[in-house]
């Protein structure tokens, strides 16, 4: 009995894997000073951010009011050594995916800037989050206290992922904010796209399953529950049969608006303020303020 001959088979694969053709597309070329983001890193951002904006829930749990300012100042000048690091990163693969040169000295300052403009939207991040916290609590009669919500509760860090990476996105820094938000889909389960819009007192009741699109707006005192998709109907073409980018696709929530388990909203449409979807159905035209949309009850109901 002829011995399986391995060398053959490894040198074969090898041969096909590094035949250009098969990587073509999938291939990052590195380039000396331009390396791609790093999910280790960024995943230490995430958590020097929560740890500002939580102070004792995440980060040291031993801070206390005396201490408050030197914890903070630390983690702030970590957070900013490291977004310098990573916004570069960004930077260049945006620079390089746009077929154009990243100049080192240039990028890095930039970098620097757009760091620095980060860090000073984190008191209002925080007030945003506050009122995020809130409403999950008084949504859920399970809930006993805000620190409970805080620690537990899968919206919270979604949510806090999600504030991260709009303030990245909102400065034009590629690539970063969709890992931030991705990482934090691999966690909660919950799918929200970092070019969305969100106002203020926004929960998730349970949460996994939802999915919200990279161009939905969303009111103040929204509440979604589990399985919920804000979604686009359709992919407008080009003339080469390519998705048409950047246009608005997804729905707009207006304040106050409750979505339950399961519902899909489709399309550029709108839920008027103070409306109700109920769970389970499809909803691809605008509803009317303070409209209840909830399925028909089949006859000898």
């Amino acid at each position: 009995m002829n011995a399986f001959n391995y060398t053959h088979v490894l040198t074969k694969a090898v041969e096909e894997l590094s035949d250009s053709q098969s990587y073509q597309g999938l291939f990052h070329q590195y380039k000396e000073g331009e390396p791609l983001p790093s999910g280790q890193s960024l995943r230490k951002i995430v958590d020097l951010a929560r740890a500002i904006l939580f102070p004792g829930y995440f980060g040291n749990p031993t801070i206390h009011s005396q201490t408050m300012n030197y914890h903070i100042g630390v983690n702030v000048e970590e957070l900013f050594a490291l977004l310098i690091e990573q916004i570069q990163a960004g930077l260049c693969f945006g620079a390089e995916n746009g077929d154009q040169d990243c100049e080192e000295i240039p990028c890095r300052s930039k970098a620097a800037e757009l760091a620095a403009r980060f860090i000073s939207r984190l008191p209002e991040m925080r007030r945003v989050l506050a009122t995020d916290v809130e409403a999950a609590y008084y949504g859920d009669p399970a809930a006993t206290c805000l620190g409970e919500i805080i620690c537990c509760y899968p919206i919270i860090r979604a949510i806090t992922n999600y504030r991260i990476a709009h303030e990245l996105y909102q400065l034009d820094i590629p690539l970063i904010p969709r890992i931030i938000t991705e990482m934090a889909h691999s966690e909660t389960g919950i799918d929200i796209h970092p070019g969305a819009q969100i106002g203020d007192h926004f929960t998730i009741d349970h949460g996994t399953g939802v999915v919200i699109g990279a161009t939905c707006i969303i009111g103040n005192h929204v509440k979604l529950y589990q399985g919920v998709t804000l979604g686009a109907k359709s992919f407008p073409l080009d003339e080469q049969g390519n998705p048409i980018k950047g246009i608005p696709r997804h729905p707009i929530l207006e304040d106050d608006v409750i979505v339950y388990s399961n519902a899909t909203i489709l399309g550029r449409i709108t839920i008027g303020k103070g409306a109700t979807i109920g769970g389970n159905i499809w909803v691809t035209e605008s509803v009317p303020p303070g409209a209840r949309i909830v399925q028909r009850k089949s006859k000898g109901e």
